[in-house]
């Protein structure tokens, strides 16, 4: 199986961006601990900060067999319906993941567009939400066939 995290806008600053909330971890550095507790699973891993290159990016690797998503929209969350027509669009499952608990945060933070078209969400787990989407993903039977 392949799972494919996609990190978006600015979320490449784990590790220095609020590590209160967000963790000291760079993202890099958690990503090499999930290759090695999950040798099982080829990993990918895509990071941008613009709406339309991680659309283009989904729409690029939905046609993959065997293959699923690990998605973390940050902030396109909240407000993305592109977004949200592209993820509802594919057959690749999508896990949404949030590092903080967004329906405990800011008001405008506690709507997700992503929720419904997603086949599990995972919030407030800090980094380790991506290890408990890959855990889900694997126990899900038949989930990537088509």
């Amino acid at each position: 199986m392949e799972i494919v995290i996609i990190n978006g806008p600015n979320l490449n600053l784990l590790g220095r961006r609020e590590p209160e909330k967000y963790g000291s971890m760079p993202f890099e550095q958690f990503l090499s601990t999930l290759i090695k507790q999950f040798p099982q699973v080829k990993f990918s891993y895509f990071q941008s900060n613009h709406e339309g290159e991680i659309i283009d990016y989904i729409q690029q690797i939905v046609f993959k067999s065997d293959t699923a998503i690990v998605l973390n929209a940050g902030g396109l969350t909240h407000y993305s319906v592109s977004l949200r027509d592209c993820v509802a669009a594919v057959e690749t499952p999508v896990v949404e993941v949030h590092i903080t608990d967004i329906y405990s945060r800011e008001p405008f933070r506690r709507n997700s567009l992503l929720t419904d078209v997603c086949k599990h969400t995972i919030v407030g787990q800090g980094v380790d939400g991506y290890r408990q989407a890959v855990v889900w993903l694997l126990e899900q039977p038949n989930l990537t066939e088509r």
